[in-house]
């Protein structure tokens, strides 16, 4: 979100200062303190025939790509009336409200942080037809939906399907992975059509919410071709497969050892505390010891305090190896 200049109370300009442990612009005048809170916004799991209506976006960001019907909630209607407009203004269907389907946060935008409440509905009026921000509608069958671009419409229909699974026995290999495998996601090295995914499970990391589209195109490059990085991704075991985390070992030789060094990791908030850190870093870890290096190293500065108690648990201590922060550009 643009920073403001004026206070909107008294007109005078506003400065930075730390307010609740935060920097915020702040008025000396009036002291106005202007605080930059999430917007709420709804998405529609519409149930219709043997499947989900889903729409084609007519605008960026992830213009052309299909996703749930979705978007914010006006300041004078309720979660509930919000989603029966959307999905009338992007659908031309009149739904009904079944249930709650999720709450999910998405800081990371875009292009602002936000709440989103998902629904689930069937219809009871109207014809299937594109509107308002949409310019296809259609009905995707359970086994056919594809990938969605965002990750919070990504995990609300991962939740679903595994929901969906559960009532009427749909996706029975998956269960059989799960009972093989003693957990329903598996382990395996990124590929090169990841990289979308990739990138949204990047911006979780806080320290990447300010990269540039130019960075980020960087960010695509090094993947499809940085030779000494080794990336792991943890994939659901389900239909349609999508990704909950990864893990990015960097592999550096001197002349008489080599170290690995993590400096990106990140795992959906609603998969954490599941072991899908710690059988990433374990697929990280042997490979360190296939490749034969001797240390393998943790940027802490990128995580929180959760997330250093969890390397910590794990062995990793403080070292020796000092840093110096070069200046870019």
């Amino acid at each position: 979100m643009s920073e403001l200049v004026y206070c909107p109370i008294c007109g005078h300009n506003l400065i930075w200062r730390e307010e609740g442990g935060r920097l915020r612009q702040a008025c000396e005048s009036c002291g106005y303190i202007h605080y930059v809170n999430p917007i709420p916004a709804v998405g529609i799991l519409i149930e219709y025939e043997d499947g989900i209506v889903l729409i084609r976006r007519n605008n960026p960001p992830h213009k052309d790509e299909w996703t749930l019907p979705s978007g914010f909630i006006e300041a004078d209607e309720s979660a509930e009336d919000a989603a029966v407009r959307e999905a009338k203004e992007e659908t031309g269907l009149d739904v009904q409200i079944l249930e709650l389907a999720g709450i999910n946060s998405f800081p990371e935008g875009p292009p602002m942080s936000g709440i989103i409440v998902f629904y689930r509905a069937q219809p009871v009026g109207g014809s299937l037809r594109a509107g308002d921000d949409a310019s296809d509608a259609r009905i995707f069958p359970f086994e056919s939906i594809p990938l969605l671009p965002f990750r919070t419409h990504r995990e609300a229909m991962a939740q679903y399907l595994q929901e969906r699974k559960v009532k009427t026995g749909l996706y029975v290999q998956a269960d059989d992975a799960q009972e093989v495998e003693g957990r329903d996601f598996l382990i395996r090295p990124a590929e090169s059509t990841d990289v979308q995914e990739l990138l949204a499970l990047l911006q979780l990391i806080p320290a990447n919410r300010d990269l540039s589209d130019e960075q980020w195109r960087d960010v695509a490059l090094r993947f499809r071709e940085a030779n000494g990085v080794e990336v792991f991704v943890a994939q659901l075991n389900q239909q349609p497969p999508i990704l909950i985390g990864f893990i990015a070992l960097s592999v550096m030789r001197g002349l008489t050892e080599g170290r690995g060094f993590i400096n990106d990791m990140a795992v959906l908030p609603t998969h954490q505390r599941r072991g899908v850190g710690a059988a990433l870093l374990e697929a990280a870890l042997k490979r360190a010891a296939r490749l034969n290096l001797t240390h393998v190293m943790v940027n802490t500065d990128r995580a929180n305090e959760r997330a250093r108690a969890f390397y910590a648990a794990l062995g990793f201590a403080e070292s020796s190896v000092l840093h110096l922060k070069l200046r870019q550009g």
